[in-house]
């Protein structure tokens, strides 16, 4: 177990920088570089992690430096607050950090905002180096790109994305036995999602394993344990009961998964409801309409004036062992994000809720 977790990376001294990371110095290291287009999409505010040319402007949080003009930084700040449509930022990007080539000061003000992404123009530099990051990174890609999932299973070591796509590829087959219709890739990936893969790795956090490892990821513990415990058969004891959770194929597990009862994990099996805040182009807000009222989890769709354009409830089902956020950010990322026109989502969780009785929530 030491030799699957060993060579750890160390943690970044916070005081080494005060300053971005300079897109020039990184881009300098890159070799046999492509471009890639990508058009506009969504853009974790945090994976935005230097400039271009301006580097020297902001802080290492894109917080704007004393001699950055105030003045045009407040407006643009303040035309974001009431929702005033901006253009979409300028980005470049390598492996999974952004640099941004026009827009600073709208990336510092959505974050001073509190905004959690940002609609970007992204081209890719998308490197041919031989380095085990760039290998990695090329390896994780391939991965979402075969299998269409979100990008929320997060590996640290080279090989392991090839192994879980192995191990789809697997349950791809089973399903397909079990059918006796044909099974694509991405609907076998998304059952091994839903019904292996989160389930095991809640398994693991409830555990608290991931304390005895750290920098290591959860993903990184799943497939470590599937493999010595699905495919080598190894008798292993994690110390806290795991191995008596865990079937001894990966089929059995999910077919017990399946048939847990309410009673055995109280959490399982209700709903769960949550509002979703789009913002989207004016020209196409009633086709988007449309499109969101026809997704079955959605129960009510309006139509707002203000910083937002559509407020959407949805109300879920939870009927495995993933928590509320994994299950809502899986919902918005495959059924939301995706409809052409929408340009950015904010998802909101109730915390304490009192419903009239006989009205509509």
């Amino acid at each position: 177990m030491k030799n699957f977790f060993r060579n750890l990376f160390s943690p970044e001294d916070p005081d080494k920088d005060q300053t971005l990371s300079s897109f020039n110095e990184q881009q300098a290291q890159e070799e046999d570089v492509q471009f890639i287009d990508h058009g506009v999409k969504t853009v974790p505010l945090e994976n935005i992690i230097g400039s271009v040319g301006k580097y020297h402007d902001f802080d290492s949080q894109f917080r704007p430096k004393r001699h950055v003009d105030s003045r045009r930084f407040s407006e643009i700040r303040q035309a974001m607050r009431e929702g005033t449509r901006l253009p979409p930022v300028k980005l470049y990007q390598i492996r999974k950090d952004f640099y941004v080539l026009d827009g600073n000061h709208r990336v510092s003000a959505a974050k001073e905002l509190g905004w959690t992404d940002i609609s970007a123009d992204v081209v890719e530099l998308l490197s041919a180096q031989n380095t085990m990051d760039n290998l990695l990174y090329l390896e994780r890609r391939k991965f979402y790109k075969e299998t269409g999932l979100p990008e929320t299973v997060d590996l640290t070591e080279v090989g392991k994305y090839n192994y879980l796509e192995t191990q789809i590829k697997k349950h791809q087959v089973y399903l397909t036995d079990q059918s006796g219709r044909d099974c694509d890739l991405n609907k076998a990936a998304r059952d091994w999602y839903n019904t292996i893969y989160l389930p095991l790795t809640t398994i693991i956090e409830s555990g608290n394993l991931l304390k005895y490892f750290p920098g290591r990821t959860v993903g990184d513990l799943y497939t470590y344990i599937s493999f010595h415990h699905w495919e080598r058969s190894s008798n292993r004891r994690y110390g806290i009961g795991i191995d008596q959770l865990i079937a001894k194929s990966m089929e059995g597990f999910r077919k017990s998964m399946l048939e847990k009862k309410t009673p055995d994990y109280p959490e399982m099996k209700r709903t769960i409801t949550a509002f979703v805040l789009v913002n989207t182009d004016t020209k196409t807000e009633y086709k988007v309409i449309d499109l969101l009222f026809a997704i079955e989890e959605v129960r009510e769709v309006h139509s707002v004036h203000g910083t937002i354009d559509i407020l959407v409830k949805v109300v879920l089902k939870r009927d495995l062992l993933a928590s509320d956020a994994e299950v809502i950010s899986e919902f918005v990322e495959f059924n939301i994000r995706k409809i052409e026109g929408i340009n950015r989502t904010q998802t909101m969780i109730p915390g304490i809720s009192k419903v009239k009785e006989g009205f509509v929530c």
